[in-house]
């Protein structure tokens, strides 16, 4: 009898610290935290809750089997993070620039095409997963992808580059 009362008693420290402390909410993430370059001439875009939520979820779905985390899994000295973004040629660091190269995928410096390489709209037949993403799922994606170093800060994209 005296083992339900120390069990009863412990659930209720339990419950009553939970009640007390609250529950742990995710991070908010504010409207700075969501502001992001849209394009080249410097214009900025705030990436709405949804549009996160959708660019995650495609991100998870089509894009992290080759960069969890924001890491390139075929060349670990490219990632996504915001300095190699910008790094690349042309600059990859906003949304158009990224709904552009989902589209049309080129190498890091910009001199070759590499549709057959890397998932793209121009090599829908040979990856699959870019088949119905319309214009709207990519700059969901691109968004998504731009947002995280304001979360995730250095530990997107894995940290510093290897170069």
């Amino acid at each position: 009898m005296l083992k339900r009362y120390v069990w009863l008693a412990v659930a209720v420290v339990f419950f009553a610290f939970q009640w007390f402390m609250g529950s742990a909410d995710a991070i908010e993430l504010t409207a700075a935290a969501r502001t992001i370059k849209a394009n080249e001439a410097g214009d900025t875009t705030v990436v709405s809750l949804q549009q996160m939520n959708q660019g995650k979820k495609l991100f998870n779905s089509t894009c992290s089997q080759c960069h969890a985390g924001g890491i390139t899994k075929t060349d670990f000295n490219v990632s996504l993070s915001q300095e190699d973004l910008e790094g690349a040629t042309p600059s990859r660091d906003n949304v158009a620039a990224l709904v552009d190269y989902m589209k049309h995928p080129t190498t890091y410096d910009g001199e070759i095409d590499i549709p057959e390489l890397h998932p793209s709209m121009d090599s829908a037949d040979i990856f699959p997963e870019m088949r119905n993403l319309t214009d709207e799922d990519l700059a969901a994606i691109a968004g998504y992808i731009l947002v995280q170093p304001n979360i995730l800060g250095e530990y997107w994209g894995g940290g510093k580059a290897l170069r």
